[in-house]
């Protein structure tokens, strides 16, 4: 049996700050990787890790991650989560 969707205010707001979070790492992404990394070379590693939250966000908001967690978790261990 599948794991049922459900719809979280709280995860949906929780979505919506992570993705937040990640538009203000692309907003000042040569900020962060002049004072965080390593200057010029790592702006695309910087970018990148805000496209990776915005993302995540998204997948917060819609209450797809626990879907997911379990998708992986029953391919890894298909006794233990029916």
């Amino acid at each position: 049996m599948l794991m049922q969707w459900s719809f979280s205010w709280g995860w949906f707001f929780g979505g919506i700050a992570i993705a937040i979070a990640g538009l203000l790492v692309i907003k000042f992404h040569r900020l962060i990787a002049d004072n965080l990394t390593g200057g010029v070379q790592s702006y695309d590693k910087v970018k990148l890790f805000g496209i990776g939250a915005i993302i995540l966000g998204f997948i917060c908001m819609s209450n797809l991650h626990s879907l997911l967690l379990y998708l992986i978790f029953h391919i890894i261990m298909p006794n233990q989560f029916p």
